[in-house]
């Protein structure tokens, strides 16, 4: 049984090595050249030349960030349909054109389907309303 060769991960390790020395290098260079006198201003917030007023500490609606996501996953996936567009003509003459065609139908088939399923869910709409039917409201009660 041979030893396992890591000579093929010496390169890998010394540039690892090296862009960790490089970083830290430059944050201890930094804090030796720069002048460090903190004041009471220097530390404050800087809001656009105005005073913070408040806590920092806000809440944000969730939905924000629920909808950007879906909005980068589509469009993302959208994005994958452009290089496909670009070559069909040459996948067509080489005589793969109708795989390639229903592979797409397929691809698009799939985000129709998520875009109905997220509009059903309610995931697509900015405000979020709940409304509780007479009876559910009074079988919450009895329990």
């Amino acid at each position: 049984m041979t030893p396992p060769n890591f000579d093929v991960y010496l390169p890998v390790a010394l540039l690892m090595g090296m862009a960790v020395a490089m970083v830290v290098g430059a944050l201890l260079f930094g804090k030796l050249l720069r002048p460090n006198k903190p004041s009471f201003l220097k530390q404050s917030a800087y809001e656009c030349g105005e005073q913070p007023v408040g806590v920092a500490w806000s809440y944000f609606n969730v939905r924000f960030y629920v909808v950007a996501l879906i909005f980068i996953i589509f469009d993302v996936e959208s994005a994958l349909m452009f290089p496909v567009a670009v070559v069909y003509r040459r996948f067509s003459e080489l005589g793969a054109g109708a795989s390639v065609f229903f592979s797409v139908l397929i691809f698009i088939g799939v985000l129709v389907v998520g875009t109905i399923y997220c509009w059903s869910k309610g995931d697509l709409d900015w405000v979020r309303s709940f409304t509780i039917s007479k009876d559910n409201y009074h079988q919450g009660r009895e329990q």
